[in-house]
């Protein structure tokens, strides 16, 4: 579970050049937002490159 959470941050913080705070902070919101746990959106990160979601309007 933490391997998981620690790639997605990397993931981030690669992308994006954020720290790893701020990577964590990212997937904390994500999971807020949709109602999952962030170890769920970590690893649909890691296995999609997609942090959420996308639906089509």
């Amino acid at each position: 579970m933490r391997d998981v959470i620690g790639q997605a941050k990397g993931i981030l913080m690669e992308r994006h050049k954020l720290t790893a705070d701020e990577a964590f902070a990212v997937l904390a919101r994500a999971s807020q937002n949709t109602n999952r746990k962030l170890v769920d959106v970590a690893r649909y990160l890691t296995t999609t490159g997609q942090l959420t979601h996308r639906t089509p309007r």
